[in-house]
């Protein structure tokens, strides 16, 4: 604000330096060499003009105007700078994601080769299982099947001791003592094994 105040009291004054000029030039008599005639008076106050004129333009608008320029370079610099910034950062957050996914990624595999371990283990030791309760119910089987079978010889036995006691009774058609007589076949079946 300080600054336009001065500009255009610098600007008064400019205006009232050349106004006698301007009267002069009004009272004068036309030039005769035109545009490019040479006058001394005019080339003076011109340059008095332009110098004055300089010199404000200086101290007041070209300091503002190189100071703006320097801060926009700088603030074009800094852009710059923190775009470069920005862009490490992502390429260093890229690399560090795709660790993470690779990291992820052989997690998953050791999950999944876990997975597998542990399926195989169970399907090992099921089929183990398996085949133990296999030879369990066989061994069971068996047992059942001698002890049916000596059951079944047993029978036999008595089975035959009677018949044979009955045949050995017809034959010599005296009937002995029946707890001596088994006593007896018994003892020779016995002997046949």
């Amino acid at each position: 604000m300080r600054s336009l105040k001065l500009s255009l009291t610098a600007l008064g004054g400019l205006v009232a330096a050349a106004s006698p000029l301007i009267a002069q030039e009004e009272h004068a008599p036309a030039p005769s060499g035109g545009l490019l005639s040479i006058e001394g008076g005019l080339m003076f106050w011109t340059l008095v003009v332009f110098v004055i004129l300089f010199f404000v333009l200086s101290k007041y608008a070209f300091g503002p105007i190189t100071q703006a320029v320097r801060s926009r370079e700088e603030a074009l610099r800094q852009a710059i700078a923190d775009a470069k910034a920005d862009r490490e950062a992502a390429a260093a957050l890229l690399v560090e994601h795709k660790a993470q996914i690779d990291a992820a990624r052989g997690e998953a595999q050791k999950f999944i080769a876990e997975g597998r371990a542990t399926a195989e283990g169970m399907k090992t030791s099921m089929l183990e299982e398996a085949r133990k309760q296999q030879a369990d119910m066989l061994e069971r089987a068996k047992r059942d099947i001698d002890g049916e079978k000596a059951a079944a010889i047993a029978d036999l036995r008595r089975e035959a001791v009677g018949i044979a006691i009955a045949a050995a009774g017809k034959v010599i058609e005296k009937n002995l003592d029946d707890a001596q007589n088994r006593k007896l076949v018994e003892g020779y079946l016995a002997g046949l094994q």
